[in-house]
This record gives structure tokens, sequence and C-alpha cells, in this order.
């Protein structure tokens, strides 16, 4: 992934980092905490192994992720958010959430919501 050389605006990088569809469902998954592929791959329905590899070296190329390796077999892998960069996103991406939220609520969307278990 790179980011645009000419841009008019600060968002326009920041919309570089996080265009498609899900970046900003990786980083609200890993909210809850250090995960491992397999985990994000059973909590993100419909998400391949290949995309979500993906996804994860870009989030990590911009400083929103970091990955730790610990050696032994099976190799065992573990995905973060950073501390400084991606713990500011995810408060950006809680408040995506928090308009969906409000936008499924006001079209009579709760069924999905109550299937998923966020309240509202």
């Amino acid at each position: 992934m790179k980011i645009r050389e000419d841009y008019t605006c600060p968002l326009e990088i920041v919309h570089d980092i996080m265009k498609g569809k899900w970046k900003p469902i990786i980083l609200f998954q890993l909210q809850l905490g250090t995960a491992s592929l397999s985990r994000l791959e059973r909590d993100i329905t419909g998400i391949s192994q290949k995309m979500l590899l993906q996804q994860l070296k870009e989030l990590q190329e911009f400083g929103l992720v970091e990955k730790r390796t610990y050696e032994g077999y099976p190799l065992r892998v573990e995905y973060s958010l950073t501390p400084e960069r991606g713990q500011k996103m995810l408060k950006a991406v809680r408040i995506m959430q928090e308009i969906g939220v409000e936008y499924m609520v006001e079209q009579g969307l709760t069924e999905f919501l109550d299937r998923k278990g966020i309240s509202y």
C-alpha cells in the first residue's frame, strides 16, 4: 500500500491508510487485546486468510498494528494495536461504530444488532 505523493488534506492520507472494507474491522477486533491470526480469522466473518494477512501487513507498515513472533513449534504469531497510533485510530473506529449503530437503529435494523450482541 502506498500513500499518494500529492494531497490537498491530511484526511487523504488517513483515507489511504484506512481504505478498504477490513482495516477498521481488524482494528475494532484488536481492541480486545492481542490476537492470533486464527482468532482474527474466526472473529471476522467473511475475510480470507490471504486478505487478513495483506491488511495486517499494511496496518503494520503504517504503524497501527504490531506483530510479535514467538520461537518454537508450532510457530506462534500475535498481533496487537500499537500504543500510540493504533490506539488513537481505535478511538476514531469506535466513533464510526457508534454512528453505524445509531443509523441501524434509525433504519429499524436492530435484528442484526441483536444477533451480533451489539447494544444500542
